[in-house]
Protein backbone atom coordinates (compact mmCIF):
# COMPACT_ATOMS: atom_id res chain seq x y z
CA UNK A 1 0.00 0.00 0.00
CA UNK A 2 1.29 3.46 -0.90
CA UNK A 3 1.84 5.34 2.34
CA UNK A 4 0.62 8.56 0.79
CA UNK A 5 -2.92 7.20 0.50
CA UNK A 6 -3.63 7.43 4.25
CA UNK A 7 -2.89 10.15 6.76
CA UNK A 8 -2.80 9.20 10.42
CA UNK A 9 -2.93 11.91 13.08
CA UNK A 10 -1.38 11.20 16.47
CA UNK A 11 -0.94 13.38 19.53
CA UNK A 12 -2.20 14.04 23.02
CA UNK A 13 -5.84 14.78 23.76
CA UNK A 14 -6.55 18.38 22.87
CA UNK A 15 -3.85 18.61 20.18
CA UNK A 16 -6.50 19.07 17.47
CA UNK A 17 -6.55 15.66 15.79
CA UNK A 18 -10.31 15.58 15.20
CA UNK A 19 -10.77 19.22 14.18
CA UNK A 20 -7.71 19.30 11.94
CA UNK A 21 -8.50 15.84 10.58
CA UNK A 22 -11.96 16.91 9.48
CA UNK A 23 -10.53 20.01 7.79
CA UNK A 24 -7.85 17.96 6.02
CA UNK A 25 -10.42 15.45 4.83
CA UNK A 26 -12.57 18.23 3.34
CA UNK A 27 -9.58 19.89 1.67
CA UNK A 28 -8.22 16.63 0.23
CA UNK A 29 -11.61 15.01 -0.55
CA UNK A 30 -10.80 12.04 1.66
CA UNK A 31 -12.87 10.19 4.23
CA UNK A 32 -12.35 11.24 7.85
CA UNK A 33 -12.43 8.63 10.61
CA UNK A 34 -11.91 9.12 14.33
CA UNK A 35 -10.83 5.86 15.98
CA UNK A 36 -12.60 6.70 19.26
CA UNK A 37 -15.85 7.42 17.42
CA UNK A 38 -15.43 4.17 15.49
CA UNK A 39 -15.02 2.24 18.75
CA UNK A 40 -18.19 3.88 20.08
CA UNK A 41 -20.06 3.06 16.86
CA UNK A 42 -19.00 -0.58 16.93
CA UNK A 43 -19.71 -1.14 20.61
CA UNK A 44 -22.78 1.05 21.01
CA UNK A 45 -21.15 2.48 24.15
CA UNK A 46 -19.23 5.66 24.82
CA UNK A 47 -15.53 5.66 25.74
CA UNK A 48 -16.03 6.63 29.42
CA UNK A 49 -18.46 3.72 29.86
CA UNK A 50 -15.99 1.28 28.24
CA UNK A 51 -13.27 2.54 30.61
CA UNK A 52 -15.63 2.11 33.59
CA UNK A 53 -16.63 -1.45 32.66
CA UNK A 54 -13.51 -2.86 30.97
CA UNK A 55 -10.80 -0.56 32.27
CA UNK A 56 -8.09 0.98 30.15
CA UNK A 57 -6.74 -2.46 29.20
CA UNK A 58 -10.08 -3.54 27.73
CA UNK A 59 -10.40 -0.28 25.86
CA UNK A 60 -6.86 -0.58 24.45
CA UNK A 61 -7.64 -4.07 23.09
CA UNK A 62 -10.67 -2.68 21.28
CA UNK A 63 -8.59 0.24 20.02
CA UNK A 64 -5.91 -2.06 18.58
CA UNK A 65 -8.55 -4.06 16.68
CA UNK A 66 -10.15 -0.91 15.26
CA UNK A 67 -6.81 0.59 14.22
CA UNK A 68 -5.79 -2.65 12.49
CA UNK A 69 -9.09 -2.64 10.57
CA UNK A 70 -8.89 1.04 9.65
CA UNK A 71 -5.28 0.73 8.48
CA UNK A 72 -6.50 -1.65 5.78
CA UNK A 73 -8.59 1.08 4.18
CA UNK A 74 -7.25 3.43 1.54
CA UNK A 75 -7.64 7.15 1.25
CA UNK A 76 -8.57 8.02 4.83
CA UNK A 77 -7.59 10.64 7.35
CA UNK A 78 -7.55 8.88 10.72
CA UNK A 79 -7.52 10.72 14.04
CA UNK A 80 -6.25 8.21 16.58
CA UNK A 81 -6.89 8.28 20.29
CA UNK A 82 -4.09 9.90 22.26
CA UNK A 83 -2.95 6.60 23.75
CA UNK A 84 -3.14 4.52 20.58
CA UNK A 85 0.64 4.71 20.20
CA UNK A 86 1.21 2.93 23.52
CA UNK A 87 0.82 -0.43 21.79
CA UNK A 88 3.80 -1.33 19.62
CA UNK A 89 1.43 -3.19 17.31
CA UNK A 90 -0.46 0.07 16.65
CA UNK A 91 2.74 2.03 16.04
CA UNK A 92 3.93 -0.53 13.48
CA UNK A 93 0.54 -0.64 11.77
CA UNK A 94 0.33 3.14 11.46
CA UNK A 95 3.92 3.46 10.14
CA UNK A 96 3.37 0.75 7.52
CA UNK A 97 0.08 1.99 6.18
CA UNK A 98 0.17 5.76 5.97
CA UNK A 99 1.83 9.07 6.60
CA UNK A 100 1.91 9.71 10.35
CA UNK A 101 1.58 13.30 11.52
CA UNK A 102 2.24 14.18 15.14
CA UNK A 103 0.10 17.15 16.17
CA UNK A 104 1.97 18.71 19.06
CA UNK A 105 0.72 21.43 21.41
CA UNK A 106 2.10 23.07 24.55
CA UNK A 107 0.87 21.86 27.91
CA UNK A 108 -0.76 25.25 28.47
CA UNK A 109 -2.76 24.98 25.26
CA UNK A 110 -3.68 21.34 25.92
CA UNK A 111 -4.94 22.21 29.42
CA UNK A 112 -6.98 25.05 28.00
CA UNK A 113 -8.53 22.83 25.32
CA UNK A 114 -9.31 19.76 27.45
CA UNK A 115 -10.80 21.74 30.32
CA UNK A 116 -13.88 22.20 28.13
CA UNK A 117 -14.56 18.46 27.82
CA UNK A 118 -16.03 15.90 30.19
CA UNK A 119 -15.55 13.06 27.71
CA UNK A 120 -11.96 12.18 28.60
CA UNK A 121 -11.70 9.19 30.94
CA UNK A 122 -8.03 9.70 31.75
CA UNK A 123 -8.88 13.14 33.13
CA UNK A 124 -12.04 12.14 35.00
CA UNK A 125 -12.31 13.69 38.46
CA UNK A 126 -9.28 15.90 37.86
CA UNK A 127 -9.80 19.54 38.78
CA UNK A 128 -6.43 20.52 37.30
CA UNK A 129 -5.58 18.44 34.21
CA UNK A 130 -1.98 19.71 34.00
CA UNK A 131 -0.23 17.10 36.21
CA UNK A 132 -1.94 14.26 34.35
CA UNK A 133 -1.21 15.79 30.94
CA UNK A 134 2.45 16.30 31.92
CA UNK A 135 2.71 12.63 32.90
CA UNK A 136 1.05 11.51 29.66
CA UNK A 137 3.30 13.81 27.62
CA UNK A 138 6.45 12.42 29.26
CA UNK A 139 5.48 8.86 28.30
CA UNK A 140 3.91 9.48 24.91
CA UNK A 141 5.94 12.26 23.27
CA UNK A 142 8.90 9.96 22.43
CA UNK A 143 6.49 7.40 20.95
CA UNK A 144 4.74 10.01 18.80
CA UNK A 145 8.11 11.25 17.58
CA UNK A 146 9.31 7.69 16.88
CA UNK A 147 6.61 7.11 14.27
CA UNK A 148 6.02 10.64 12.94
CA UNK A 149 6.75 11.51 9.34
CA UNK A 150 5.83 15.13 10.16
CA UNK A 151 5.58 17.06 13.41
CA UNK A 152 3.18 19.98 13.35
CA UNK A 153 2.75 22.43 16.23
CA UNK A 154 -0.88 23.42 16.71
CA UNK A 155 -0.68 26.17 19.35
CA UNK A 156 -0.72 29.37 17.35
CA UNK A 157 -2.62 28.67 14.13
CA UNK A 158 -6.25 28.17 13.28
CA UNK A 159 -7.50 24.74 12.26
CA UNK A 160 -7.67 25.91 8.64
CA UNK A 161 -4.14 27.33 8.66
CA UNK A 162 -2.79 24.15 10.25
CA UNK A 163 -4.51 22.01 7.62
CA UNK A 164 -3.02 24.18 4.86
CA UNK A 165 0.43 23.87 6.45
CA UNK A 166 0.10 20.08 6.52
CA UNK A 167 -1.03 19.95 2.90
CA UNK A 168 1.88 22.18 1.84
CA UNK A 169 4.38 20.02 3.70
CA UNK A 170 2.94 16.83 2.24
CA UNK A 171 3.12 18.30 -1.28
CA UNK A 172 6.72 19.44 -0.69
CA UNK A 173 7.69 15.97 0.52
CA UNK A 174 6.24 14.39 -2.63
CA UNK A 175 7.95 16.84 -5.00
Amino acid sequence: MDKSENIFLVGLMGAGKTSIGRQLARALSLEFVDSDHEIERRTGADIPWIFDIEGEEGFRKRETKVIADLCQQRGIILATGGGAILAEENRKCLRRNGTVIYLCASLEKLCQRVSRSNHRPLLANKEDPRPRLEALFTIRDPLYREIADLIIHTDRQSVQATARLIINQLESAQA
